[in-house]
């Protein structure tokens, strides 16, 4: 991608990771205790992936919108294997676990990359939904039979359906943003991420009041009120990336840091429900690609939806 804007966002995220690189190292070199040193250690290591992550995303941007979508789609089945790895299953659900990977995922971000709307978006909600169950009921093994499925269509619904809305921003068509659109996919990525990242700090710094002690001890009123305002207020000051007024992109920056507080909350709770700290352990210091992902899972839907009802002919 050649826009201006987007070098220059570039050119900004680059500046901040080098920051955040360089006060991850004084941060190390003055921690005393083996607590301060757990924290600094975690926080670098984050940092070292945001650069890895950073770099994968500019490089798909840069090749152009078809290696973006299939970026995504990579992510999405990464996501999906680490979900369905981690909630049990039977033999007998094999050909719904086939048509999960190999028919519903594929032809979702087939779909996208056709800017066929009508139907991505109901591909899953609808088709997937009723096809699922009845491939796994072919087996004739019904001892929990509905568990089963239902974790199959969450999986599905949760890492692709969901998360294929951040690349179909890619095919939206906005009056004077023709060309522009990526745009849109950076901005709901930085926002909602930067908006995990000052949650995560400001939580460290002043957390006292935990919101779901039970569900995501880490999560605090301090951390989710300080971490939303200010990646509201860098939303807000983002509105140039977009087709936005400044006003506009506040309220959609408070919808994106919002329900990315909820879908991470929501898969902490699916986590502690299955007995696991992390859904895998690809990413340093972040556990797995869904782990990373959670926030922009829940996030992705509505940001795209809104900015198509809106703003769209």
């Amino acid at each position: 991608m050649h826009d201006p804007h987007f070098r220059l966002l570039v050119a900004g995220i680059l500046v901040f990771l080098s920051l955040a690189s360089a006060v991850g190292w004084v941060l190390g070199r003055r921690a005393t205790s083996e607590s301060a040193r757990a924290t600094v250690e975690n926080l670098n290591a984050r940092i070292r992936a945001w650069w890895v992550m950073v770099a994968i995303l500019a490089g798909a941007l840069a090749l152009g919108w078809t290696a973006t979508i299939v970026l995504f789609g990579l992510l999405s089945f990464y996501a999906l294997r680490e979900f369905l790895s981690l909630t049990p299953t039977k033999p007998a659900d094999h050909w719904p676990l086939l048509a999960a990977f190999y028919l519903f995922l594929p032809a979702q971000y087939l779909l996208i990359g056709r800017a066929w709307y009508g139907l991505f978006s109901i591909l899953i909600p609808v088709y997937a939904y009723l096809l699922l169950p009845i491939l796994g009921v072919v087996r004739g093994d019904t001892q929990d039979y509905v568990l089963r499925m239902a974790r199959i269509q969450w999986g599905v619904m949760l890492a692709v359906y969901c998360l294929s809305h951040a690349p179909a921003l890619l095919v939206l068509r906005i009056d004077g943003f023709e060309g522009r659109s990526p745009l849109l996919l950076v901005y709901l990525i930085v926002v909602v991420q930067l908006s995990d990242v000052m949650q995560y700090v400001f939580g460290k710094l002043f957390g006292r009041i935990k919101i779901a002690p039970l569900v995501s001890p880490s999560k605090t009123v301090e951390g989710l009120v300080g971490g939303g305002l200010a990646a509201i207020a860098i939303g807000t000051g983002l509105y140039w990336l977009t087709p936005f007024t400044p006003l506009q992109a506040m309220g959609l920056s408070a919808v994106i840091a919002i329900m990315g507080f909820f879908g991470g909350l929501v898969l902490s709770a699916a986590k502690r429900s299955i007995g696991v700290k992390d859904w895998g352990s690809s990413i340093e210091g972040h556990g797995g690609v869904l782990d990373r992902l959670d926030s922009v899972c829940f996030a992705a839907p509505i940001f795209f939806h809104l900015t198509r009802y809106w703003f769209t002919p």
